[in-house]
């Protein structure tokens, strides 16, 4: 049954308030050719189940997941070996058909499970305190942003070359509505971590709000902060630093401990698949005497009337809970389920499980790196890294990507591709390798790339 309230009349009242004269004229800016005339040609009107069941089937069979051949994708999604566990918890029925605690009182379970994601986020941040999730990293850099400016007033960010482009983007199509003056550069295949630092802590000024850093950078590259955060705690601004690997920081030292005051970041990699791009579950961290500038909401605990514990919403600064214009944010959200997989995951690993796991993880891409090496056209970039690094090829590296997958292996990722038509960046290739690369992987990465570059 169709639920169709309004009348011919009532369309055309609410066409008429907004000046326009029919609803076609609500799509003028879609391309002709991108909108259907009619139905779509080549699909049937109708079909039995089964037929839908095996048309889809082999729809799906085209696909290659990632466990199908050797994997080296990485920049900004990583493929973990997820525990079936993780999976097991989280369909329960209590959590899978939980939703959004807007009813608090009767969401213990929900906010509790919140009130340890935002415990384990700020541990491993090394921040004071973390909100309840947000839709994914680039968005929270973005929330990040305009949380300096509300704090700082002023409307100045500084973003980092190593910053993954698609935050970038983000940040500069919502900079677009806001005012923001974001001012962005490339990463340098022959620059090191040292010298983007001394370019970033010399373009500080009085009218910046806040430094943006991604560590590890797009490339790999793993870099001290701490001077950086003192330089910009110097000029009054506010330095964010973007984590897109969270296992890193069971190595790394953590972006708190080296003076960040607001820290963003994916949380994929811990609990939750590649997905095909999504969904994922967006971190957010940050000191605590700026939690009231903070976007999202804060799961806290209490003593409920019968001294029994309990947890409460305590902070709900988006426009769901509070008035529109004293908003936080009007697009932030709780990725529930994919922040409670964090949870599982974190806690099955625990402290000890996670700093083995990034061991393991580092120690496996430096062989791989020590491997391509001695790839005639090859050269591994210099630095420190997790388990991502850069290769420079002799050629252009999308079609020498094109033809490992072609030959079955998936070798990394191409800058050309992430900054396409940027000739400086087009023989860069990004290799991301971890737990789930074996010594065969490496290997046959290794054929194809001396293959493809032959």
């Amino acid at each position: 049954m169709r639920y169709l309230p309004l009348q011919p009349e009532d369309r055309q009242a609410m066409l008429g308030v907004i000046g326009a004269g029919a609803v076609d004229d609500l799509f003028v800016d879609v391309p002709a050719a991108a909108r259907l005339s009619g139905p779509i040609a080549d699909l049937p009107m109708h079909a039995s189940e089964q037929a839908v069941e095996r048309q889809l089937t082999k729809l799906a069979r085209m696909n290659q997941a990632a466990g199908d051949q050797p994997f080296f994708l990485g920049a900004g999604a990583y493929r973990h070996h997820v525990p079936a566990s993780v999976d097991h918890i989280i369909q329960r029925g209590e959590f899978l058909t939980s939703y959004t605690p807007y009813q608090p009182e009767i969401a213990q379970g929900t906010l509790q499970a919140l009130f340890e994601f935002q415990t384990q986020v700020a541990r491993l941040f090394g921040c004071e305190v973390a909100n309840a999730s947000m839709y994914d990293g680039s968005t929270a850099c973005w929330e990040a942003i305009v949380m300096a400016r509300r704090i700082t007033r002023r409307g100045k960010a500084i973003l980092s070359g190593g910053l993954h482009p698609h935050y970038v983007s983000v940040c500069t199509t919502m900079a677009k509505f806001t005012g923001d003056v974001l001012e962005t550069a490339l990463p340098s295949l022959d620059g090191t971590a040292e010298q983007e630092m001394a370019r970033l802590i010399a373009a500080i000024d009085s009218e910046t709000s806040c430094v943006v850093v991604q560590n590890p950078g797009i490339l790999g590259r793993v870099a001290d902060l701490s001077e950086l955060a003192a330089a910009c705690h110097a000029k009054g601004a506010l330095l964010i630093v973007v984590v897109t690997e969270p296992v890193s920081l069971g190595l790394i030292r953590s972006p708190g401990e080296m003076g960040a005051d607001i820290v963003v970041g994916e949380g994929q990699s811990l609990g939750v698949g590649l997905n095909f791009g999504g969904p994922y579950v967006g971190l957010f961290a940050c000191a605590e005497k700026y939690v009231r500038q903070m976007p999202g909401r804060l799961a806290g605990e209490t003593v409920d009337a019968d001294g029994q514990r309990g947890f409460v919403l305590t902070l709900s600064t988006r426009e769901q809970h509070i008035r529109r214009e004293k908003a936080t944010s009007n697009i932030c959200t709780n990725s529930g389920l994919c922040a409670l997989a964090f949870t599982v995951h974190m806690t099955l690993l625990g402290e000890k499980g996670l700093r083995d796991l990034a061991t393991l993880n580092h120690a496996l891409a430096v062989e791989a790196a020590d491997r391509l090496a001695k790839v005639p056209g090859v050269e591994v970039m210099d630095g420190a890294f997790f388990n991502e690094f850069t290769l420079t090829l002799s050629k252009p590296a999308r079609p020498v990507v094109q033809a490992m997958a072609r030959n079955g292996v998936l070798g990394g990722v191409s800058l050309g591709r992430l900054y396409p038509g940027v000739a400086a960046l087009e023989k860069g290739l990004v290799v991301a390798v971890t737990e789930t690369t074996t010594a065969e992987d490496v290997a046959a990465l290794a054929d194809a790339l001396e293959e493809a570059l032959a």
